[in-house]
């Protein structure tokens, strides 16, 4: 059974484009952090609160982009966020992003490794155990 990826819509401003009119190629790994950090939001945690309440952080440690066409000022995309895989410390995430809605025009994918790290000294933690169910389902804090 295949569950759709959690998905954000974000329209595209003037500020996200370049000389040509085109979606700047860095903007793409913002509205990857914000589909990530929805995602988060929609399991009812916060980053804050897992930096406060937790003492971890999530850091990018890797990122990679395919960029297979160009999204222009006033269109309307689609961004998912859906993990590929998990480690003790580090959730790796495909991501991808339509126009005309998830499963539309495909303009990027990619995959974006995210360490967990304590808020105090920077180095690796384990995921939250609150975080994860045994089968490795995502649920909230």
């Amino acid at each position: 059974m295949s569950t759709s990826p959690f998905a954000v819509p974000v329209r595209i401003y003037w500020e996200d484009t370049d000389a040509g009119g085109i979606v700047y190629y860095a903007n793409y790994f913002k509205f990857m952090e914000r589909a990530r950090t929805e995602w988060l939001r929609a399991l009812g945690v916060e980053q804050e609160q897992l930096r406060v309440e937790h003492g971890r952080l999530f850091v990018v440690v890797d990122a990679e982009a395919h960029f297979r066409r160009p999204a222009r000022y006033g269109e309307l995309l689609h961004v998912t966020c859906e993990i590929a895989e998990t480690g003790r410390a580090s959730l790796t995430f495909k991501q991808e992003i339509f126009r005309q809605g998830v499963g539309g025009e495909l303009l990027l994918d990619g995959r974006v490794r995210v360490a967990c790290l304590d808020a105090q000294n920077f180095r690796p933690r384990p995921l939250p155990d609150r975080l994860l169910e045994e089968k490795g389902e995502w649920r909230t804090i």
